[in-house]
């Protein structure tokens, strides 16, 4: 979806049209969630602090996110997506793999399936949606960025190899800014130069991620569509107007963001938590986490903050004070059922 939160509420309210828009926060310490197409003319973009958007675009408006209505969106347009394939998988609420090479209606074009899939998600929500067509997930999400808003991109297998030679490594899907300025230091501009290292080198330099590296640079990824996506984590955080120092205020934040944190927890499809972790974000943005986990599942929201609020101890304080703090479970097992002994038989 193009800047889907934005367009959302560009769509709910006409004033909006038009005009530079941010979701998020408008605060010091806000930061943008989204931005409109006309607001990323002047250099605004999601994960940008709220208040280096507004000095960049001092016209900016700023709205804030109305997740239920996301949400409900959002499962308009999967309704869409399974109309041709149950083969989806969703990325966020924005954006989802399909896989069509075998789909409910028989077209045997893909690029006709992306274009009838973009027309009914138009009249049935108003927002625009662009869609990467190709045969694997590495050139498809690429392909889907090459021509936004209202984009529809396609790279055959003919075309593959000499689009990605071409293909500067910050477009890389799977490569991070840090790890492209890296390369870029290395002499390695674009996917022919990053061809030219072999896969040893690549694991030396990116570790695990070198194998990945060495094919995409190829074209080559054999990832599947997963069409059911099990929930690693549930977790709440909270950045604060004022950094926070003592260790009682960080208390009573720890227990009340636990409580949110056990809501969501409780109203998601996980269940059976076996690890509670807690992060703290200072005021140098330095980061540290602590985590607990317990041989049987929490699904008591005592439990949950018990657990929360015993990672707590003074040393975490920091004079630098405290802007953020997150509180998660994670580690969903199922807690094994105890083995009943059986007799060995022996075969003569």
């Amino acid at each position: 979806m193009d800047a889907f939160y934005a367009s959302v509420e560009q769509l709910d309210n006409p004033e909006l049209r038009g005009k530079p828009v941010a979701v998020g926060g408008d605060s010091q310490r806000g930061v943008v969630a989204a931005a409109s197409y006309e607001a990323r003319k002047f250099g605004v973009k999601s994960a940008m602090p709220s208040a280096k958007a507004a000095k960049q675009c001092p016209q900016l408006i700023f709205v804030p996110p109305r997740f239920p209505r996301y949400k409900e969106l959002s499962a308009q347009i999967r309704e869409v997506f399974f109309e041709y394939t149950d083969l989806v998988e969703p990325l966020s609420l924005d954006e989802a793999y399909l896989d069509v090479t075998e789909n409910k209606i028989g077209l045997n074009s893909a690029t006709l399936i992306a274009k009838e899939i973009k027309r009914k998600i138009k009249e049935r929500t108003g927002l625009i949606a662009s869609a990467g067509i190709s045969y694997n997930k590495f050139l498809a999400k690429t392909a889907s960025d090459m021509d936004k808003p209202d984009g529809l991109y396609v790279i055959l297998p003919e075309d593959a190899e000499e689009f990605v030679a071409k293909l500067p490594v910050h477009r890389f899907h799977g490569i991070g800014k840090v790890t492209a300025e890296k390369m870029v230091m290395a002499g390695i501009f674009t996917g022919k130069d990053l061809r030219k290292k072999s896969l040893e080198d690549m694991k030396l330099r990116y570790g695990k991620s070198g194998q990945y590296y060495y094919n995409i640079c190829r074209g080559i990824d054999h990832r599947k569509v997963q069409p059911t996506r099990d929930t690693k984590s549930v977790s709440a955080e909270r950045t604060f107007e004022d950094n926070i120092y003592e260790l009682d205020d960080v208390t009573e934040e720890v227990d009340r963001i636990a409580r949110i944190s056990f809501e969501r927890y409780k109203r998601s499809s996980a269940s059976d938590g076996h690890t509670i972790t807690i992060k703290m974000k200072y005021g140098d943005f330095r980061q540290i986490t602590r985590s607990k986990t317990v041989d049987h599942a929490i699904n008591t929201e005592e439990e949950f903050t018990s657990i929360a609020l015993a990672l707590l101890t003074e040393d975490l304080l920091d004079e630098q004070g405290i802007r953020l703090i997150g509180v998660g479970i994670s580690n969903f097992r199922k807690d094994e059922e105890p083995e009943t002994p059986s007799q060995l038989t022996l075969e003569f």
